[in-house]
C-alpha cells in the first residue's frame, strides 16, 4: 500500500440498520434518492474530492444501490449510497474500493476531537441551536451532547449508534468539513447512554485504518 493511496480514502463507514430519526434526518438533507429506516447505507469520503465521481459511477453500474448524497468541497468528496439489502451495500463498497485498489483498512482511523455534555441547556442557547438544526428541536432544560470527530464522515456512525442505544432526540449531525459534529438531547441518563454508545462506535472504528493526526481528545 502506498502512502498516496492510503491518504485518498478518508472515511469508509457502513451502517447496517438506519434508525428512524437518523434516516429521517438523512432524508431531509439528501440531494438524491431518499433512504428510509431499516435500510443499510455506506458513507465514503475521498481525497481529492473529484475521485467520488468515478467511484460512485462504478458502484451504481455494478450494484442495485441508490445514491442519496454527492458532495465535493475544497479538499474532500463524499458519497452516500443505500439499499434495503445489506449485501448490495457491501458489494457497492467492494466495487468502489476495488476501483482504486484499496481496502477498508486503508481508511483513516477516526478520532474524537471534542466530547461535551451540557446538563441543562439554556433556553436562549436552545433557540440558537434550533435555528440551525436539521433534526428535532432542543428543549430548554434538557441535557445536550455534542461530539466532534475527524474525519467528518464518521459522525454518521456515531449518530446512528447513539439513537440505537438510547431514547434520545437526534437534533443534528453534520458530516461535511474537517470535523463532523453530532447534537443529541434528552434526559441526563439517556444522553449519557447515547454518549457512551457513540464513543464506543468511534473507538471500535479507530482500531482499523491508519492514523495521520494527533491523539484523541476525550
Amino acid at each position: 500500500m502506498t502512502e498516496e493511496k492510503a491518504r485518498g480514502l478518508r472515511t469508509f463507514a457502513l451502517i447496517d440498520n438506519m434508525q428512524p430519526q437518523f434516516a429521517a434526518l438523512v432524508g431531509s438533507v439528501a440531494r438524491g434518492d431518499t433512504p428510509v429506516a431499516g435500510m443499510a447505507e455506506l458513507w465514503v469520503e475521498l481525497a481529492p474530492g473529484s475521485d467520488v465521481y468515478p467511484a460512485l459511477d462504478a458502484a451504481l453500474k455494478a450494484t442495485d444501490v441508490r445514491p442519496g448524497w454527492l458532495m465535493v468541497e475544497r479538499e474532500f468528496g463524499q458519497i452516500e449510497v443505500h439499499s434495503a439489502s445489506v449485501g448490495d451495500v457491501r458489494e457497492a463498497g467492494r466495487v468502489l474500493l476495488g476501483h482504486f485498489g484499496l481496502t477498508a483498512a486503508d481508511a483513516l482511523a477516526p478520532r474524537v476531537v471534542s466530547d461535551t455534555v451540557v446538563t441543562s441547556v439554556s433556553p436562549y442557547e436552545a433557540q440558537l441551536i434550533n435555528r440551525a438544526r436539521h433534526g428535532s428541536l432542543v428543549v430548554a432544560g434538557q441535557a445536550l451532547f455534542i461530539l466532534e470527530v475527524e474525519p467528518a464522515g464518521y459522525i454518521v456512525v456515531a449518530a446512528n449508534e447513539a439513537e440505537k442505544a438510547s431514547s434520545i432526540t437526534l437534533v443534528d449531525f453534520d458530516p461535511v468539513g474537517k470535523y463532523g459534529r453530532l447534537f443529541v438531547s434528552g434526559s441526563v441518563s439517556h444522553v449519557e447512554a447515547a454518549r457512551q454508545a457513540a464513543l464506543t462506535a468511534i473507538e471500535s472504528l479507530a482500531s482499523r485504518g491508519r492514523r495521520d493526526s494527533g491523539p484523541p481528545v476525550g
